[in-house]
């Protein structure tokens, strides 16, 4: 049910709006000898979350190049090994096929159930704004996949020059929508990100958990975005 205090929702973009392109994924992967399927890797990305997670809590920017490489490793790790056993190669090799392909083309579904989701959520009278750790395209693929309309504002990281868990970029993110901190809520899906950053600008947090990778968080989870607005609007 909907706190009678929550007006205004903070959104993460990747893995809370859209997804990766998991058939495209399984492409690069068979490139450098990974053989599985789009719902395996989608499997393995969400089980490689927590681990990146401690990563970016160890001092790691979540845009880093070497983030990246870890994020890639520990996806491989959960998939079959390639031909010629090298992991390590074949991450190298996803790693420069992924950046060859640039984000917006990479991150380019949207969640099932997103589109409805967040127009019930605006509906029923909340703020909705998107804070993201992106490389400033976040907005344009919103607005190619329809859902830019649906959102009040966006912060992009790599637009203001702060990236979670830096609470500075919550409060930019407040104060784009005339909202303050008691009143709002964030989602998203890394903890030392979205949870920590959002608590250090006393911000309330859920965490999304698909598969229910995060035993033992300290906060709030939901599967995913649409679960949630539901649990939210008292509607499922």
């Amino acid at each position: 049910m909907r706190s009678p205090m929550l007006r205004t929702l903070l959104l993460d973009a990747g893995n809370t709006l859209v997804t990766m392109d998991w058939a495209l994924l399984a492409e690069l992967a068979a490139a450098v000898g990974i053989e599985a399927t789009p719902e395996a890797i989608a499997r393995a990305e969400a089980a490689a979350r927590p681990a990146l997670s401690a990563w970016i809590a160890a001092g790691a920017s979540s845009e880093a190049r070497e983030t990246l490489r870890f994020y890639v490793g520990r996806i491989l790790e959960s998939l079959p090994p390639p031909a010629d056993g090298d992991r390590r190669r074949a991450t190298v090799r996803l790693v420069a096929a992924l950046r060859a392909v640039g984000t917006r083309r990479l991150w380019s579904r949207p969640v099932p159930g997103v589109h409805e989701a967040l127009a019930a959520l605006r509906a029923a009278g909340l703020t909705l704004a998107v804070v993201s750790n992106a490389d400033g395209t976040v907005e344009d693929g919103l607005v190619a996949l329809g859902l830019r309309d649906l959102l009040h504002a966006v912060v992009d990281s790599a637009r203001v020059g702060v990236e979670k868990p830096d609470p500075r970029i919550f409060a930019h993110a407040l104060a784009a929508v005339g909202a303050g901190p008691e009143t709002a809520l964030h989602v998203g899906d890394l903890h030392a990100v979205d949870v920590v950053g959002a608590r250090a600008a006393g911000i309330a947090a859920v965490l999304l958990d698909p598969y229910g990778d995060w035993e033992g968080v300290d906060c709030a989870r939901a599967p995913d975005l649409p679960t949630l607005g539901r649990a939210l609007l008292g509607t499922g």
